[in-house]
């Protein structure tokens, strides 16, 4: 099978199915709403919007239909080893092709426009991917990619905070932005946070962020005790699921870090909804491309 096939059959499951990671937390939001929906009006009303989530998510994986009507813009992570031997040029044209592939053959939404501002022409077929290109260890090319739904991504945001503001600036940014957002990124949500680097960089981050396994922590302790709090702080703003109110408004939240000049703590959040798709293609070495 060549890479172009493999990157379409990914990307034909990832519009109707959700990983196991992400499914799994649907799920315990379930059953934290259940606990609490004796209590709680809000919770009652979370519980019913999880039900309608999981029925509809049986409902795409039995009659293979879009889980969500917004079938996303491709956003696509290509890590390259640095031993690999493939070329760029084919890498590209495999995704292209391969994401081509899935929109004629899948029922995708048409949703792209060929610029932002003025005529908005449709492009009719979701091209063309937005690509980012890493360069990594190994000999390998790795290739990730999010089906970023726009509900969500218009509710994402960069901040500049004050270098000095530590932790409590970054919870207290994060909670920020969630609580403006309310219902409408069509929470549960997953939420991606970019630290360091430049604002442009710390965007980045964030995309990187929410292809993480949702139920791995970050490796470094204390960024991993960060991510536990800005959880803990998003769900006490009392959202919900749909906006309905409860005690679960984020599924997961995952920071991404690199160093950044002594003048800034550039913060980004990409918020995703509860349609958390994702696709992951490895090709090997000697593999044809």
């Amino acid at each position: 099978m060549s890479l172009a096939e493999k990157i379409r059959d990914a990307l034909m499951y990832a519009v109707v199915e959700l990983d196991e990671d992400v499914l799994g937390r649907i799920e315990w939001a379930r059953a934290m709403e259940a606990k609490s929906a004796s209590a709680s009006q809000g919770s009652t009303a979370s519980l019913a919007v999880l039900d309608a989530i999981i029925e509809n998510l049986k409902i795409a994986k039995e009659r293979r239909l879009p889980m969500c009507q917004d079938t996303g813009l491709f956003l696509v992570f290509v890590d390259v080893g640095k031993e690999s031997t493939v070329a760029l040029s084919a890498l590209e044209a495999a995704i292209h092709e391969g994401c081509l592939a899935a929109v004629q053959e899948a029922h995708y939404r048409r949703s792209v426009v060929a610029e932002p501002v003025f005529a908005r022409k449709n492009t009719t077929n979701n091209m063309p991917p937005a690509i980012y290109y890493s360069l990594v260890g190994g000999s390998d090319v790795t290739i990730q990619i999010l089906l970023k739904g726009f509900g969500s991504e218009n509710c994402s945001s960069v901040r500049m905070l004050n270098p000095t503001g530590g932790r409590e600036a970054v919870i207290k940014a994060v909670g920020e932005i969630v609580s403006l957002a309310g219902g409408k990124p069509c929470p549960p949500i997953f939420i991606g946070v970019g630290l360091g680097g430049t604002m442009d960089r710390a965007a980045y981050l964030s995309k990187r962020a929410l292809l993480r396994d949702v139920r791995i922590g970050h490796e470094d302790e204390q960024y991993r005790r960060l991510e536990e709090d800005i959880l803990a702080h998003v769900q006490s703003l009392g959202i919900g699921s749909g906006g309905m109110g409860g005690t679960i408004t984020a599924l997961s939240v995952a920071i991404e870090a690199e160093p950044t000049h002594i003048a800034g703590m550039p913060l980004a959040v990409s918020i995703n909804c509860w349609a958390d798709r994702k696709a992951r293609i490895v090709h090997k070495e000697g593999e044809d491309a």
